[in-house]
Parts: structure tokens; C-alpha cells; sequence
């Protein structure tokens, strides 16, 4: 039993932070605009993180812009607001994107 909650917690470390918000971002249809590593209708994932690194306020702006949705900074087509998520989710999307540079 040991062995098996060893490796369990091994998988989990290991997995890190990518694993620890992408099913947050499924099950907020997140998922239906962006992805990881390519451009679909808005920006990859990795892109967003890039362009955000080392900004102090990064994870709160993108939270506001998750919520509120914008438009503007990665070209004409607009984000959307998404109001079935909450400020909580919201800033752990954020920290998450961002810890994927």
C-alpha cells in the first residue's frame, strides 16, 4: 500500500503544473479557444506566458481579462467574457497559463 501511494504522489509532483489547472480550463470550455502550445481561435497558452513573464501583476490582469473577456491584444477577433467563472478560478487559470512559459 506504501509503494502505491508513493508513486501516486510521485505521478502527481511530477506532473506538475500543467495536469494542475487543465481540467479547470476543459471543464470551463477554455479549452474550445486555446490550447497549449498552438494558436487556435485566440492564443496559445505558452504565448500568453511569454508575453506576460516577470510582470508583477500578470496572474491578476489575466484573471480580470478571463472574467471580463477583451479584445485587442492578440488581434481583432475579442475574448469573450466568461461569467461562469469565478474570480478564485480565475486567478488559478491565470497562474497556471502563466507557469508554462
Amino acid at each position: 500500500m506504501k509503494r502505491v501511494l508513493t508513486i501516486s504522489l510521485l505521478s502527481a509532483l511530477l506532473a506538475g503544473p500543467v495536469l494542475a489547472d487543465e481540467a479547470l480550463a476543459k471543464s470551463k470550455q477554455c479549452v474550445a479557444c486555446h490550447a497549449v502550445e498552438k494558436k487556435l481561435v485566440g492564443p496559445a497558452y505558452r504565448d500568453v506566458a511569454r508575453k506576460y513573464a516577470g510582470q508583477s501583476d500578470a496572474a491578476t490582469k489575466l484573471a480580470a481579462k478571463i472574467v471580463a473577456g477583451g479584445s485587442g491584444t492578440w488581434g481583432a477577433v475579442p475574448m469573450p467574457a466568461n461569467t461562469q467563472v469565478s474570480q478564485a478560478e480565475a486567478l488559478q487559470l491565470a497562474n497556471w497559463v502563466l507557469s508554462l512559459k
